[in-house]
Parts: structure tokens; C-alpha cells; sequence
């Protein structure tokens, strides 16, 4: 005799009463528009934010590049060149009262170039002028040299110093 082939029948089991259906879990809840608009102005927040980290860290590296530059010495604007050792903590200080002293002077006036004695150029450069680091070096637009300071000092004595550097500058230049 054949046995009749039998169709499976779904099971009947009811959940314990206060939980749901498994198809009813599987079910996504809907999203309001409230939600919605809250969650796509969160991300614009966070697009925004990401976007200006990103752009000042670029105009930051930027900067840094530029300040290494010392092939922009002789362009025609007098300089400052920082003799610098970035893990020398009196570097670092005279370093912020020269971005200090130099708030006081328009973008073109003067540029501040930074010879950094840990990359090869920075030692060469150093090397080539005699001098250590926690030194400046003073050059007009010619890239000639024209003054040294050694050591720490205010912004306050810095500005007056790169005062009188630029006036000798525009009266050697006239």
C-alpha cells in the first residue's frame, strides 16, 4: 500500500502573551518625518564638521609646508628664519612670540621661514649660516643675511626688532 504523502502543517504555537509574533519582530518600524528630517540634519551636521576638520588640518599642512620652504628666501620679501628643533621647548617658545610679533605686520610685509634642524635641508641650512637652534636670522628680499638673534625673547622686543629690520630694508631698497 502507498502511503499518502502528507502536507506539513504550520505549526500553531501562540507566543506567551506580551511578546510578538516572530513576523511581527522581523517587521521594521516605520520612520516619522520628524525622525527622518532630525536624522538627515544630523548627518549634514556631521558632513559639516568632518568637512571644516578636514579643510583646516589641509590648510594647516598647508601652512607648515610653506613655512619649510626656505627656496622662497631672496623673493624679494625680507625674512625671518627660525633655527628650530621642535622637541626643544625653548624653540617652541620663541616660536609663539614670533607668530606673535608678527600679528602686527600686513601678509606681505615680511615672511617667517623656519628651518627645521631634524629634516636635512633645516641642518644644511643651519650648518651653512654657523649658528644653533633657538636663532634668528634676519635677510632682506635679496636673501642676504642682515642680522642675528640668538636666544628667547618677547614678542614685544621681537616686533620692534622686525620693525627696524623692515625700515632698513625699504631704505637699502630705495
Amino acid at each position: 500500500m502507498k502511503r499518502a504523502k502528507r502536507k506539513a502543517k504550520p505549526s500553531k504555537s501562540k507566543a506567551a502573551p506580551g511578546v510578538a509574533a516572530p513576523a511581527a519582530a522581523a517587521a521594521k518600524p516605520s520612520v516619522s518625518r520628524r525622525d527622518f528630517i532630525r536624522n538627515i540634519q544630523l548627518g549634514a551636521l556631521g558632513v559639516a564638521v568632518v568637512g571644516g576638520g578636514g579643510w583646516y588640518l589641509v590648510q594647516d599642512v598647508m601652512a607648515s609646508t610653506r613655512e619649510h620652504d626656505l627656496s622662497r628666501l631672496g623673493n624679494g620679501v625680507p625674512s625671518v628664519v627660525q633655527i628650530h628643533d621642535p622637541s626643544c621647548p625653548k624653540c617652541t617658545a620663541l616660536q609663539r612670540e614670533v607668530r606673535d610679533a608678527l600679528t602686527a605686520f600686513e601678509g606681505g610685509d615680511i615672511q617667517y621661514l623656519v628651518a627645521d634642524i631634524t629634516r636635512t635641508e633645516g641642518r644644511r641650512f643651519a650648518t651653512m649660516h654657523r649658528v644653533n637652534h633657538v636663532t634668528l636670522l634676519l635677510f632682506d628680499g635679496k636673501g642676504d643675511r642682515q642680522g642675528v638673534l640668538v636666544g628667547q625673547n618677547t614678542s614685544d622686543r621681537l616686533e620692534q626688532v622686525f620693525r627696524d629690520h623692515l625700515q632698513r630694508h625699504s631704505a637699502g631698497s630705495s
